[in-house]
C-alpha cells in the first residue's frame, strides 16, 4: 500500500504542477468535483466530504502556503481502514543529505476513544514509515534473503526522525476507524514530494536515498 500512495500522490502532485495549481487546492478540487458531480455508476468507498476535510485541516494547521528558508515542503493524502490522514512534510537538506524537520498530521478516524494512544499510533506509522522510504531494503539471492538480521538490514535512528510531529484529529462522533495503518502509506508519498520540491527530482522506486545517489 505504502507503493501505490507513493506513486499516486506523486502524480497528483505532477498533474497540478503541470496545470499550474497548488497540490492541496488541486487534490480538493478532484474530491469536490466527486462530491457535487459524482461519476455515474462509480460508488467510491471513501467519503469525499471527509477526505477533503482532513486535506483542508492539514493545509491550516501546517500553514501551508507560508515559505522558510532552506524548508521544503510536501503534502499527500490517504485512505484506508476507513480512516483519512492527510500530511504535510518538511526537511531540509544537509550535504545533500534530506533532514525531516517536522511532519503536520490530520486524521479523521472517528470517535478518538484514546487520545494519547492515537497519536502515538500516528507518530509511529510516521516514524517508521520515514524509515522504510529513505533505508528500507531487502535484497534477494536466489531467492533467499540477503540481509537477514539488523545488523544488515537499515532502520531509522532516533536522530533521524522528525525534529516535530504534530498530530491533529478530526472532531466528529463517527464510530471508531482504523489507526494503526493509515499514517504509513501516505508519509512515503509526502516525503517523494518534497524530495523533488528540494532537488528537482521525481523519485518512485525506495530506498530514497539510494534512488537519490543515482538520479
Amino acid at each position: 500500500s505504502n507503493f501505490m500512495a507513493s506513486a499516486e500522490q506523486s502524480f497528483l502532485d505532477e498533474v497540478a504542477e503541470a496545470a499550474g495549481k497548488d497540490p492541496i487546492d488541486f487534490r480538493l478540487e478532484l474530491l469536490e468535483r466527486a462530491i457535487t458531480n459524482p461519476l455515474e455508476g462509480v460508488n467510491n468507498d471513501y467519503d469525499p466530504e471527509r477526505y477533503a476535510g482532513v486535506l483542508e485541516l492539514v493545509r491550516e494547521k501546517s500553514g501551508w502556503g507560508q515559505q522558510e528558508p532552506g524548508i521544503h515542503r510536501g503534502v499527500s493524502a490517504y485512505f484506508c481502514h476507513n480512516s483519512y490522514a492527510a500530511q504535510v512534510l518538511d526537511l531540509k537538506m544537509e550535504n545533500g543529505v534530506p533532514r525531516v524537520q517536522r511532519v503536520t498530521c490530520a486524521l479523521d478516524c472517528g470517535l478518538v476513544v484514546n487520545p494519547d494512544a492515537a497519536r502515538n499510533l500516528a507518530e509511529g506509522g510516521i516514524v517508521d514509515g520515514i524509515g522504510n522510504a529513505l533505508f528500507g531494503e531487502l535484497t534477494f539471492v536466489d531467492g533467499v534473503p540477503a540481509k537477514r538480521n539488523f545488523d544488515q538490514y537499515r532502520m531509522i535512528r532516533m536522530s533521524e526522525a522528525p525534529e516535530e510531529i504534530n498530530i491533529h484529529f478530526v472532531e466528529n462522533t463517527v464510530d471508531p476507524t482504523g489507526l494503526g495503518e493509515p499514517t504509513f502509506p501516505p508519509i512515503f508519498a509526502a516525503l517523494a514530494n518534497a524530495l523533488y520540491q528540494a532537488t528537482g527530482k521525481r523519485l518512485y522506486d525506495q530506498p530514497y536515498l539510494k534512488s537519490l545517489s543515482t538520479a
